[in-house]
């Protein structure tokens, strides 16, 4: 413990904490990984709160698996979690103690049956022919079946999500009551489901709002907030129909929002993801892998910047040490 103040000075003495690519165990890494495990030690309410903000993105918004798997490997700690759309699909389940490993077969095995079993031929030529919405249901039924009918308030890590009123324009953000439609209303394309009607509101995607929920995570009484974000090459379009062109607009509207949200998160991981489109579950394993290779790739940096925010505790902690 004497070597403590030590490291700490040699730490922000450093002049570059960002990665330049050298994997080879260089003196910056050792005096972090002495930092981390002296920071592990500290109790939860002797560190600032972690929190995680995940963005939506559909497929790509696998990538988030393997972003929870890297940090839970390294024992990186997560006092909460904020998500939208797929990342509120990602976050509850794994808020409510689902395995990681039944999160990566859920990657092997999606569809987009998963949020609704109208997703079809019949069912594209009703939405484009007849203005005939589909309906999102099952994807409430695949939260339930998956965690049971929970609230909020019995997840195993403080969970919130969010999504908008179409009829007002307002941000709703859920932190409380039943989980399972709280994340179906998350997640519920506007122009392609019929919206969630719910404590009398009628409640579509949270992405047309706030695609990167940083500052849910901060509502939620996160100090620090890490997030995830998924976004999309918006420039490769294929416009060939009214679905390609609604998640379009869903698409450009979301990195509109996420600049704003990136800015007030404390570090921000860019899943390398842009080139799998929202509705290419077929590649959601892959997005996972890929989440979990550049979240490896950049968990020095986010190790990093939880460092420096807690020096001040863990000045303390050496203090009471003496």
């Amino acid at each position: 413990m004497k070597y403590l103040p030590l490291a700490l000075c040699l730490f922000l003495a450093c002049p570059a904490h960002a990665l330049d690519g050298n994997t080879s165990l260089s003196g910056d890494d050792i005096v972090r990984d002495f930092l981390w495990t002296e920071f592990q030690d500290l109790s939860p309410e002797k560190r600032p709160k972690v929190g995680l903000a995940l963005s939506g993105g559909g497929a790509r918004g696998f990538a988030h698996v393997g972003f929870l798997a890297v940090l839970s490997d390294a024992g990186f700690p997560i006092d909460g979690i904020a998500g939208t759309s797929m990342g509120a699909v990602v976050g509850s389940l794994y808020s409510a103690g689902y395995p990681m490993e039944q999160l990566w077969e859920l990657g092997r095995r999606a569809t987009f049956s998963y949020a609704t079993k109208d997703f079809s031929k019949i069912g594209i030529l009703k939405l484009i022919l007849h203005d005939s919405l589909m309906s999102s249901d099952e994807m409430e039924n695949f939260i339930t079946e998956r965690i049971g009918d929970i609230t909020f308030e019995q997840l195993k890590i403080p969970f919130t999500c969010v999504a908008m009123d179409i009829r007002t324009g307002e941000t709703i953000v859920f932190h409380e009551g039943p989980v399972a439609i709280a994340v179906r209303s998350s997640m519920n394309l506007p122009g392609i489901f019929k919206p969630v009607e719910y404590r009398h509101r009628y409640l579509v995607d949270g992405g047309v709002t706030d695609n990167l929920p940083v500052d849910a995570a901060k509502a939620l009484g996160m100090e620090w907030v890490l997030a995830s974000n998924t976004p999309s090459d918006i420039g490769d379009t294929g416009l060939n129909n009214i679905l390609t062109y609604l998640l379009q607009v869903m698409e450009i509207r979301g990195e509109l929002l996420s600049e704003q949200s990136i800015r007030e998160a404390d570090v921000v991981i860019t899943q390398k993801v842009s080139h799998i489109k929202t509705i290419e579950f077929q590649k959601a394993f892959t997005a996972g892998e890929l989440g979990l290779e550049e979240t490896y790739r950049q968990l020095p940096r986010a190790k990093e910047g939880l460092l420096l925010r807690s020096f001040p505790f863990l000045m303390e902690k050496y203090a009471l040490a003496r």
